[in-house]
């Protein structure tokens, strides 16, 4: 039988902070939540023996100087390995190999318009570029496109630049991503070629959203709203702009730091708090069927 790893809240407070400092992409906000969550520590709020509940009250404080919801202590009921982004990404398999690699349904419907769904997340490209470039090459013939991702939690950015690639007919810039400190940027752009057939960039298309939606999900969304590309339909998204790395601080608990900040070239900001906005909004539940009427009517006009 396994002994359960003993709680100490200080090493976890104190490991956390030090990430914050040195990682976090809002230097004077690092060292204000560092203070907190000593001050904290000093008040006997995280006197608790259960990790799950510390991470929910130290997640809580995190995120109650600018709610930045990428900011947390996430607790994870199995072990997990003390190496850097080992949690996330054991997790992340897991869900990949389970859903197709991220693109579990391509749908035709009436009319030629196809739904692809990306779900529950956008993998590492390393992993799904190639069910990505499946999903999207099959579609590619429809008449009207739904991209579904109201169930998308987010994931990598190299994988929404891909599937911009498949939506676009030229290479675009979709993104800047400024980092820790601000003195380094990263833009992001479309591919100019891909593997398999684009749907292109003329084309009706439209994008699902809902409450759920989040990260670069949202980024995806929003690159192609900004753009004029697509139509957003459905509720506004969790409004996550950060992209974010883990580090264990605990057998069960992992720091999430967001380490850069992005900005969009055409809005020259993001979503980050409002999250994005539908162009057509409508309960999530509603969205498939709003988004099938507005590509049968666009195509018969």
């Amino acid at each position: 039988m396994t002994t359960p790893t003993k709680l100490a809240p200080a090493p976890v407070i104190d490991e956390t902070a030090r990430l914050l400092t040195e990682h976090y992409v809002f230097p004077e906000t690092a060292e204000q939540l560092a203070g907190l969550l000593q001050r904290r520590l000093t008040e006997g709020a995280y006197d608790v023996d259960d990790a799950e509940e510390l991470a929910r009250l130290v997640t809580a404080d995190l995120q109650s100087v600018n709610g930045d919801r990428h900011l947390r202590l996430k607790h994870h009921a199995a072990p997990v390995s003390p190496k850097q982004g080992a949690a996330t990404r054991d997790a992340m398999r897991r869900d990949f190999d389970s859903s197709l690699g991220g693109a579990p349904r391509v749908q035709l419907l009436d009319g030629g318009v196809a739904v692809v769904e990306l779900a529950p997340m956008l993998f590492p490209l390393e992993w799904a570029a190639e069910p990505l470039s499946a999903a999207l090459t099959l579609a590619s013939r429809a008449q009207a496109l739904i991209v579904d991702l109201r169930a998308n939690r987010g994931g990598d950015p190299d994988a929404v630049a891909f599937v911009c690639s498949y939506l676009l007919d030229e290479r675009t810039h979709l993104n800047t991503m400024y980092w820790h400190g601000g003195e380094r940027s990263e833009q992001s752009w479309s591919l100019p070629h891909v593997p398999g057939a684009r749907f292109g960039g003329s084309k009706p298309l439209y994008v699902l959203s809902s409450d759920s939606t989040f990260s670069a999900a949202e980024e995806l969304a929003y690159d192609l709203q900004q753009l004029g590309r697509a139509v957003v339909v459905g509720e506004p998204t969790r409004g996550g702009a950060h992209p974010c790395q883990g580090w264990t601080v605990h057998p069960h608990l992992e720091a999430t730091v967001p380490v850069g900040r992005a900005i969009n070239p055409v809005s020259g900001t993001n979503w980050e708090g409002t999250g994005v906005q539908p162009d057509i909004p409508c309960a999530a539940a509603d969205s498939l069927d709003h988004a099938h009427a507005l590509a049968l009517a666009r195509l018969a006009g």
